[in-house]
């Protein structure tokens, strides 16, 4: 994980991984039948990584406008704080859609529910609410990361946009 920080998944190799722990390069093979098995590795524990945070943010937040809010700024802080792990979860080869390894589906599910739960309480009451919301959290934050704009345009942008989908009556 220290060296997604400073580095994409994808340019990660097994004998890096091995000297940066200081360990034999073959060790990395007791752990991981190859490198796609250590990304996957990164891409699932980044996955928990989000998925702690979102779920955090929504739990601290005093009503579920704010936990709407919270939670899809705690997904665009993430990806633009952890570019490459953020990149990891979403490589389509190494987290195939639709066949999610058995770690990566229970994560994703979490994730979904989490947003879900959030964007239904604050009233976003249709499952295409759901997925949209998600795919504002998720473009704002890829934009973002990508230094489209700074993160604070991004987070702006998307309080204005849940602010203009939210019913207006109370919550």
């Amino acid at each position: 994980m220290q060296l997604l920080a400073e580095k994409p998944a994808k340019e990660i190799s097994l004998r890096e991984v091995a000297r940066a722990a200081n360990v034999s390069h073959n060790a990395p093979y007791h752990h991981f039948a190859d490198r796609n098995g250590l990304i996957r590795a990164i891409a699932e524990r980044s996955m928990a990584d989000l998925l702690a945070l979102v779920r955090a943010a929504i739990a601290a937040s005093t009503d579920p406008r704010a936990a709407l809010r919270n939670g899809g700024g705690a997904y665009i802080r993430f990806a633009v704080e952890h570019p490459n792990a953020f990149e990891a979860i979403y490589d389509p080869t190494v987290c195939v859609p639709g066949s999610p390894t058995a770690t990566m589906a229970p994560l994703i599910a979490g994730l979904e529910e989490a947003l879900g739960e959030a964007a239904l309480a604050a009233g976003l009451d249709r499952a295409a609410d759901a997925v949209g919301f998600w795919g504002l959290v998720h473009g704002l934050g890829t934009l973002s990361a990508a230094g489209h704009f700074p993160i604070e345009v991004a987070l702006a942008g998307y309080e204005s946009a849940v602010d203009r989908m939210l019913p207006h009556a109370s919550v």
